[in-house]
């Protein structure tokens, strides 16, 4: 099977090269190979010369502050470029593989939303990562849309790496409390869509949309917190004391685009239809840690 996969230098692109390379012969692409998916018709005739089987979308305008005043460049990546993709897959037969966002919800309640929640995104990225969605679900093609929350990869910057340094640089730190979600590697992401991938090829009727995150749920303050304690007790030098990672309200640290504050996603239908079981956040994020440090 001939493979297109777009955006393999993210996180989730880079662990993506791996867990691809067992279903067939891959032909990886990004932005520094001339692939601008802002660039749309040009975009698919360069998808043409591959004549892929199996178009794999790991690429996406992520600076959700920055989109704020880009709107324009945000939409042309998130929900043109989607579209066209979707267009080129139902016109051949591909099947399609996007990655989507927690910020397409509005975030409101305390209940993890499932795949026929109401959409209400708060940020341009949010919505342009919804239009998106929505275009390749309108276009009939073969499709698997993984939706997904708080990102990380040992590869590259995250969250905990960022919490680590400063942990080692300054006596308090003060982290957000009231988002929630679950942190989702990007091996692990990159696993699912392998495994969904292969099922769905033998089932086509498994197409569609699903939430995929780990399972458990945390928010960012005592994400930090398990991370550094972490770090800690692996006799990293750690210079913030316990009850110095303060926690604060989102109100506390104000940016351009809103975030959802309930990031909790239900995926049963995923663990359902593939025979999965998610593991814990927790899991993934020791994983990374032991090999960053």
């Amino acid at each position: 099977m001939k493979i297109l996969l777009i955006g393999k230098g993210g996180q989730v692109g880079w662990e993506l090269q791996r867990s691809l390379s067992l279903l067939g012969e891959v032909h990886a692409r990004d932005i520094e190979d001339g692939w601008n998916l802002a660039e749309g018709e040009a975009l698919i005739a360069k998808l043409r010369e591959i004549a892929p089987q199996l178009i794999v979308n790991a690429a996406a305008y992520t600076a959700v502050d920055k989109a704020e005043a880009d709107d324009t460049l945000a939409r042309a990546i998130n929900a043109t470029a989607p579209a066209l993709l979707a267009a080129e897959a139902a016109r051949t037969g591909a099947l399609l593989v996007h990655y989507s966002t927690d910020y397409v919800y509005d975030g409101s309640g305390d209940q993890a939303r499932d795949e026929n929640a109401a959409t209400n995104p708060l940020s341009v990225y949010g919505a342009s990562k919804l239009a998106g969605d929505q275009a390749i679900m309108a276009s009939g093609c073969a499709h698997l849309i993984l939706r997904t929350s708080w990102v990380y990869a040992a590869r590259g910057g995250n969250f905990a790496k960022t919490m680590l340094k400063l942990a080692t640089e300054r006596e308090q730190l003060k982290v957000i409390a009231d988002q929630i979600g679950a942190p989702t590697g990007a091996d692990l992401l990159a696993d699912l869509a392998a495994h969904m991938i292969r099922a769905t090829l033998a089932d086509p009727k498994l197409s569609g949309l699903y939430h995929a995150t780990a399972s458990g749920e945390t928010n960012w303050h005592a994400y930090a917190t398990f991370v550094i304690e972490w770090a800690r007790r692996q006799g990293r030098a750690i210079k913030v004391q316990p009850d110095q990672v303060l926690a604060i309200p989102t109100s506390d640290y104000p940016t351009p685009a809103r975030r959802p504050l309930n990031s909790r996603l239900d995926c049963r239908k995923l663990e359902r239809s593939f025979g999965l079981k998610l593991p814990h956040w927790q899991l993934g994020v020791e994983r990374m840690l032991a090999e960053i440090l």
